[in-house]
């Protein structure tokens, strides 16, 4: 795996001239914030060496560097799944390239369902932390003590630092945002109203079905987190009528103008 890393990061650093400190994940239907970005470079994920693809409607399928605020800043736009066939391993390689590459501070980014009831679609969430329900971890296997420690700590998986930052931006922008917990499941299939009621009782706030691999994998490599989710619909049981991926990014769409003036901002403070 080490060899492998190498040699993206290699092939990375070849095809750029930037060498930035802060990337961003973007989920679902949140890629206009590439539109944010000056002096654009676009490393197509077919192109890098032992990268995987993204299958997914509403995630492009490239690395994007350049700056914002005139900050340099790496962008993923589109990330992987573990529903999509993928090993952990494979949905969380971005994260170790990353580290290599020279990231100190990564913003996580998702769609996801609304289970606190006094969110709507629309809403920008937070994250505070997250409860892993995916049945499985992105660290298991043999411990590399040089990428981190064999039993990393999360009790604090998404620095209190950025978060307090992110929430002084949001007030000084007048962006409307709430905090809670994001719960993250394996999918493909929505959840049921059974199991969105089981959550609520567990203490998420939201649903999704990404963002706690990769949250895992840079503690551990010793990354400072940020997560913002986008509430694209209420969850099953609350919401009236049935789900739709087309609807997720389109509701994400329409929410993308205050997300990318607080994201763009937020790169300044960091």
């Amino acid at each position: 795996m080490i060899n492998n890393i190498i040699e993206t990061s290699n092939y990375i650093k070849n095809n750029t001239k930037f060498n930035p400190k802060i990337a961003i994940i973007l989920g679902s239907g949140l890629g206009d914030l590439v539109k944010f970005v000056e002096d654009k470079e676009e490393i197509e994920y077919e192109n890098i060496p032992n990268f995987p693809l993204s299958t997914v409607e509403g995630h492009t399928g490239k690395l994007v560097f350049g700056k914002i605020n005139n900050i340099e800043v790496l962008l993923m736009q589109g990330r992987f799944h573990f529903y999509e066939g993928y090993s952990m391993k494979e949905v969380t390689y971005p994260i170790y390239v990353m580290k290599k590459l020279g990231i100190e501070k990564l913003i996580v980014t998702n769609a996801s369902g609304g289970i606190n009831e006094t969110f709507k679609p629309g809403t920008l969430m937070i994250i505070n932390d997250f409860i892993n329900f995916m049945g499985t971890n992105p660290l298991i296997g043999k411990n590399d003590e040089n990428f981190g420690v064999r039993f990393p700590d999360m009790s604090e998986p998404y620095s209190l630092d950025l978060i307090d930052k992110a929430k002084k931006v949001a007030n000084n922008l007048n962006i409307d945002y709430r905090e809670g917990v994001y719960m993250g499941c394996t999918g493909p299939n929505y959840e049921t109203a059974a199991e969105i009621r089981a959550f609520k009782t567990l203490g998420a706030d939201a649903v999704g079905m990404s963002t706690v691999p990769e949250t895992i994998v840079a503690n551990y490599l010793g990354l400072k987190v940020l997560g913002i989710s986008c509430i694209t619909n209420m969850a099953t049981g609350i919401q009236k009528f049935k789900h739709s991926h087309e609807r997720v990014v389109e509701t994400a769409k329409k929410a993308a103008e205050d997300f990318c003036l607080w994201v763009s901002n937020i790169i300044k403070e960091l």
